[in-house]
This record gives structure tokens, C-alpha cells and sequence, in this order.
């Protein structure tokens, strides 16, 4: 086992230097593996970096897992990240294993090609319900991926009202896993009360795990300055935080920009450097979609095609 391992990271590892030649313009080329030390993520050299693109929507309801999507996010928008949001329930991998799989795979092995960062996001509610699934399906994730730097793990991206405790019962395994494989990419582990109560997980954080990120969540029309608060709070106590999703919108996806909270949001976040994700590079007829409903799958994507909230995350990715 031990030496099929070995193989499958050497393949991995040339796959990678292969794809690292044509990786001229992303960041994973200048900026290496990703770590945490302390309260910061940094990037192979130790200075810390922060990402900002976009996250994708939940993958059994759009279309945009292409390479198209990929490209023009990194030819267009500048994008260092993109999200590949594969969805758990009501049509998602549990039902539909194949079908989801193969969308976020292709967008993670183009992304890999353009040398963009990429987060495979287990995008569950109810994660812990589904955690052989998110074994099985992260270990076999981690044994493709070990090699690339690009890749990050995002075990379980918003619990709902569970205790911390419960989400470290489910982690633990699901990280084992990964570990298992000899992977040391980055891992994300969500927060409770669909990832804003980061306290919870500064006043008893992972024990024993490297390079692991808490996940923080907003919305910048619902989440205000209480929200800051609590996430320096949890900086300041030594908490590393990545914020893999976040709206311009209220909390619903839909409802009322601000924008005055998003740059509140953007400039905390710029300060601290914490690398974000926006939702969504979607279609969908909400105000949280950076594109409108007739904006086609290849695209391009011109003004016309960009909603309120896309064309102000868009002038901000850079």
C-alpha cells in the first residue's frame, strides 16, 4: 500500500510539473504550497497570502463547471481561486455520484492547468450525517491531488445549529483520511451555525492538526460589524480563518445589496489577510449571482452580462 501510494504521488507530482510549465500567469507557480503558521495562512515561502475569486453554485443545479468557466475567470477576472461547490443532497452526490464528481473534477484539473488555487468544497448541510461518504470521497480526492499545491479541501462547508463538538467528531476521521494518504494540502473545516460561530472554534480549536483553516462565513447585507468582531476576536486568539463564501447580498442569496458592508467586509479581510471566495458564479435569477440569467455557460461574460453584485466583486478580485 505504502508503495502504491508512492507511485500514484510521483505521477501526480510529474502531472503537475507538466502542468506547471503552461501555469505562467496564476498564482500557484510563484506562491507554492499553502501552510498555516499561527493565525495566517502563508504561502511556500512563508509570507502570507491572501486568495480572492470566486466559488462556483452548488453543482447539481448549474451548468458552469467547464473550463470555459475557468479560463475566463482567470483571463478576465483575475481570479487567484475558484470554489468548486459539489453538492451533497437533493440531487447532489449522494444521489448522483458520477454526474457531480466529474463537474468538480474538471474544474479542478483545469484549474491545476491555469495554476489557479482551487477549493473541492463538500458543500453539506448536514455532513456528519454523511461521513463514510466524505471519506471515501476525500480520500480518493487526496490520492489524486497529494502532489498539487493548488488544491484545497473543504470538508464541510456550513454546519447548521450543531455544537463545535460534534463538527470536530466528524472532522477528525475525515482529516485522518486525507492525512492517511500522505496529502498535505490545506483542509477547511467549517464552523457551527453555518460557519459564523468561529469563537466556538478559537476557545477549542483542532488539537494535533497542521495546516488547517476554520471556515467563516457572511453576508454582507445581513452580517455586520458583529460578525468582524467576533472573527478578530478569534484572529487575535491565534484562530487561522478562511472565508470561502461570501455574499453581497442578505443572507438568503437574494434580497438587497450593501455595499457599504462588502467593502467594510473587503477591507477587514484585505487587513487581516484572509483569502475569500464570492457566491456565486451562477445565472440564477438572485441578487447573490455575479451573472444574469442570460448570460451564457461559455461566455464571454461582458458588462451587460454582469449583475449588480458581479460587477462589483469582479472590480475587487484584482
Amino acid at each position: 500500500m505504502k508503495m502504491l501510494r508512492a507511485l500514484r504521488f510521483v505521477l501526480c507530482l510529474c502531472l503537475w510539473l507538466a502542468a506547471a510549465g503552461c501555469a505562467t500567469f496564476g498564482p500557484v507557480p510563484k506562491h507554492g504550497a499553502l501552510h498555516v503558521v499561527g493565525s495566517q495562512i502563508v504561502d511556500a515561502s512563508g509570507k502570507p497570502l491572501q486568495l480572492r475569486g470566486m466559488s462556483l453554485f452548488w453543482s447539481q443545479w448549474t451548468s458552469f463547471y467547464t473550463a470555459d468557466t475557468v479560463d475566463q475567470l482567470a483571463d478576465d477576472w483575475h481570479a487567484g481561486l475558484v470554489r468548486a461547490a459539489l453538492g451533497i443532497e437533493n440531487d447532489g452526490y449522494l444521489e448522483k455520484p458520477a454526474e457531480n464528481e466529474a463537474k468538480v473534477l474538471a474544474v479542478v484539473d483545469r484549474a491545476i492547468e491555469r495554476g489557479l488555487y482551487v477549493i473541492i468544497d463538500w458543500h453539506d448541510h448536514h455532513a456528519a450525517e454523511h461521513q463514510a461518504a466524505a471519506i471515501e470521497f476525500f480520500t480518493r480526492m487526496a490520492e489524486r491531488y497529494a502532489a498539487f499545491p493548488h488544491v484545497i479541501f473543504e470538508i464541510w462547508n456550513e454546519p447548521l445549529a450543531v455544537s463545535w463538538e460534534s463538527v470536530k467528531a466528524y472532522a477528525k476521521p475525515v482529516i485522518a483520511a486525507i492525512r492517511g494518504t500522505g496529502a498535505k494540502n490545506l483542509i477547511l473545516v467549517g464552523t457551527p451555525n453555518w460557519s459564523q460561530d468561529v469563537d466556538a472554534a478559537a476557545a477549542s480549536p483542532l488539537e494535533g492538526e497542521t495546516d488547517v483553516a476554520y471556515v467563516l462565513h457572511f453576508y454582507a447585507a445581513t452580517h455586520s460589524q458583529w460578525l468582524r468582531d467576533r472573527a478578530t476576536a478569534a484572529l487575535k486568539s491565534g484562530l487561522p480563518l478562511f472565508v470561502s463564501e461570501w455574499g453581497t447580498c442578505e443572507a438568503t442569496g437574494d434580497g438587497a445589496l450593501s455595499e457599504s458592508e462588502t467593502r467594510a467586509w473587503l477591507d477587514m479581510l484585505a487587513k487581516n489577510q484572509i483569502s475569500w471566495a464570492n457566491w456565486a458564479l451562477n445565472n440564477k435569477a438572485e441578487a447573490c449571482s455575479a451573472l444574469t440569467p442570460e448570460a451564457s455557460t461559455p461566455g464571454p461574460w461582458g458588462p451587460a452580462s454582469l449583475t449588480p453584485s458581479g460587477s462589483l466583486v469582479k472590480a475587487l478580485i484584482p
